[in-house]
């Protein structure tokens, strides 16, 4: 299973990030991750989607857009026209989710589901066939450079063992406190997309060094 990065935009340079973009690719990431946040579902403001327009002729890598936001489905027209590639709801704010997963499917992108850490994976079996990725966060979402909750890991190798038991290959990705040390752990209980952010951009190794050693099977 190959491991995938996804460099979290949210811990780099604002100040360059046209050359923060070209570094992160030239270091070897998968995808650009961005965490939009709407201060009302999470406790924080970020940026919106003329902040990914203004990016998307700087790279080809892949965007991959985490909406931590309270009504999801009256942006995902104007994420997608400013070339999101895959975009994660999350499951606490659709209480119609089979209808915005599709919606996002009819555009054309891949559709992501993302689960809180104390939201159980029971609600989320009955959609798994849809789905392109399942985002499991590792810290509650709304600060970067937060400590990864370790309680999450029975809960990465339950969804694993649950696509293996189905027969489902959906990406895997894991989002929250992803460092040196937690990421083989992540991997391990059977995620293959991890998301990072300062253990990137903040590296004292520089970011090619820490994206390779971030990758590393256990």
């Amino acid at each position: 299973m190959k491991i995938k990065i996804a460099a979290s935009m949210l811990a780099a340079d604002f100040s360059q990030l046209g050359m923060e973009v070209g570094r992160i690719e030239k270091a070897g990431s998968d995808l650009l991750h961005f965490d939009i946040m709407d201060g009302h579902f999470v406790p924080n403001i970020t940026f919106g989607f003329s902040f990914l327009k203004a990016l998307r002729d700087k790279t080809t890598l892949p965007f991959d857009v985490h909406l931590m936001i309270t009504n999801p489905l009256d942006f995902v027209d104007s994420f997608v026209e400013a070339g999101a590639d895959i975009i994660s709801v999350h499951l606490e704010v659709c209480p119609h989710l089979h209808r915005v997963v599709h919606y996002i499917k009819d555009r054309g992108i891949k559709v992501s589901v993302a689960l809180n850490p104390a939201t159980s994976l029971s609600s989320l079996e009955d959609i798994l066939q849809d789905l392109d990725m399942v985002l499991l966060m590792s810290v509650n979402p709304g600060f970067a450079g937060q400590r990864f909750i370790p309680a999450v890991l029975p809960k990465i190798k339950a969804l694993r063992e649950i696509l293996t038991k189905k027969g489902l290959s959906p990406d895997l990705e894991v989002d929250g406190g992803i460092n040196q040390r937690t990421a083989p752990l992540v991997i391990k209980a059977g995620a293959n997309i991890l998301v990072a952010g300062s253990a990137i951009f903040n590296s004292k190794g520089g970011i090619k060094k820490a994206v390779e050693g971030l990758r590393k099977s256990p």
